[in-house]
């Protein structure tokens, strides 16, 4: 095997990217960035009845949104192409013949009707039937008729499969880098197919040969991988090959209650699971994208979900990431979703982003309602709200006063207009109307003066001036909305609201 780290994520095109691959995805890059290693996409589509159409493209339109594009792929220096299984399909099947002639393997001929009659039986008895060394050799295998009769039965046209002929007796003392040392009986392991008479492999032989031929260093990939361990590693040896290093990531949980984070639990607490849309005919199951998420946010976000490096930090670049990760510092328990933690760490990223870019963002959003306004006012606004902010999505509702006046009052905020509100806000008009340089400071500043010269205490005149100005008590600095939106304005929607309240 090549010194080289070389690292794959290996999905099937079955449906969306589901965030837990994604993070798989993201260990496996930073990994291979790391340790100056390449990190390849193999698609993995010997199943065909599962295949999804658009499932493929899907995956590597949302690693490149992510930044976390591979090295390697379908259509990107294929050194070890293809990197569609199915592509792949005719090594495979020598492979399976390779296993059976070195006694590794056997046909095996039994209908699905025989073993589920078996299986009942079993269970009428209080036992869990498993195919393996107790009864291989009472089934209908290669391991019980000849040579001739199996080659004759098989150039008949019966359906069969390959299956791997588990050792017996035996303890494997494996490693992983998160799991550590790990022990298995083979005495409890059952023999799995490997190979269909379709000509298709199954995951478990597929994955091995590439993985061989494509020269893989390290396979990292999820917990729920972990029973797969052991026949892996018996058929590396098998094939007289030698194993990758193994790591098995931690399960992404459920924010609430156990078990694993599904999309369910997604639709019901309403926060995305997929990096990117998923249309089918039911609907649209949104997208981190979509949903205005960040992308750097996403991933710094993932990276923290089973990992740290030791320290308080909460915020990475990607090449932070990179020079900090190490899988000696992955946990091994399962690491809760955190919606809200989602959140905050998409605000961190906007707080991050400059106001001209923010600006562009929310652009497009004002159009649709017909709003023009100039760049530099635009600029000016989004510095103003955007600390409140999770998404840019949020930017209207935190800011429509400055583009549109009030057209009702917030009714807990009218408490503070009272009887001599009126005659004090018609004041304030004057005060507005004599002032030449209508910049926020100094409005503040002679606003400021004449109330203190009058002897009018602040709540009177401030609160009033927000309601008038806003429809509520609410948003930024007040002096900036009115400089904002300029003196006419500012002096009709106090007009305004005396009349009205």
């Amino acid at each position: 095997m090549s010194q080289q780290v070389r690292v794959r994520f290996a999905p099937s095109p079955t449906g969306p990217l589901h965030i837990g691959g994604v993070r798989t995805a993201l260990f496996n890059y930073l990994f291979a960035k790391k340790n100056n290693g390449v990190f390849f996409l193999r698609i993995e589509d010997t199943d065909q009845n599962r295949y999804v159409p658009g499932a493929e493209e899907y995956i590597l339109e949302a690693l490149k949104w992510l930044g976390i594009s591979p090295d390697e792929t379908m259509g990107v220096n294929e050194k070890f192409g293809p990197y569609r299984q199915s592509e792949r399909k005719d090594l495979y099947q020598q492979y399976a013949k390779d296993l059976i002639n070195s006694g590794n393997a056997y046909y095996a001929f039994d209908t699905a009707e025989a073993l589920d009659a078996i299986r009942k039986e079993e269970e009428e008895q209080g036992k869990t039937f498993i195919y393996n060394h107790h009864n291989r050799e009472k089934l209908d295998t290669s391991l019980i008729i000849s040579k001739e009769e199996t080659a004759q039965r098989i150039a008949n046209g019966e359906h069969y499969v390959i299956r791997f002929k588990t050792p017996v007796n035996e303890t494997l003392h494996l490693h992983d880098i998160i799991r550590g040392d790990i022990k298995f009986e083979t005495n409890l392991l059952d023999d799995k197919v490997l190979f269909k008479s379709d000509g298709m492999p199954t995951y478990h032989l597929a994955n091995i040969v590439d993985d061989h031929l494509m020269e893989t260093s390290h396979v990292i990939r999820g917990e729920e991988w972990l029973p797969s361990m052991p026949l892996h590693v018996l058929l590396y040896r098998a094939f007289g090959w030698d194993a990758p290093i193994f790591a098995h990531l931690p399960l992404i949980m459920k924010p609430i209650g156990n078990g694993k984070l599904s999309k369910r639990d997604g639709d019901k607490l309403g926060f995305p699971v997929f990096p990117l849309d998923w249309k089918t005919e039911e609907g649209i199951s949104s997208g981190y994208r979509e949903k205005g998420f960040f992308p750097e946010a996403v991933l710094n976000f993932l990276a923290l979900l089973g990992w740290n490096d030791g320290t308080e930090k909460e915020l990475y670049s990607l090449e932070e990431l990179v020079n900090s990760f190490d899988l000696n510092r992955v946990h091994k328990a399962g690491a809760k979703f955190d919606p809200e933690k989602n959140k905050w760490f998409n605000h961190q990223y906007l707080m991050k982003q400059k106001h001209s870019d923010l600006a562009k963002a929310f652009a497009p959003i004002l159009a649709e309602k017909n709003i023009q306004v100039t760049d530099d006012s635009l600029i000016r606004i989004v510095s103003l709200i955007k600390e409140r902010a999770h998404f840019v999505s949020e930017f209207w509702e935190m800011s429509d006063f400055f583009f549109e006046a009030p057209t009702n009052y917030e009714e807990k905020a009218t408490k503070n207009w009272k009887s001599d509100t009126p005659a004090l806000m018609q004041e304030l008009i004057s005060v507005l109307g004599e002032i030449t340089d209508f910049t926020s400071t100094n409005i503040e500043t002679i606003v400021k003066d004449w109330m203190t010269k009058n002897e009018i205490a602040m709540g009177k005149i401030m609160q009033p001036f927000r309601l008038s100005l806003v429809g509520a008590l609410k948003g930024p600095h007040l002096f900036d909305i009115v400089e904002i939106i300029g003196k006419q304005e500012t002096i009709k929607r106090i007009e305004k609201a005396i009349t009205t309240l």
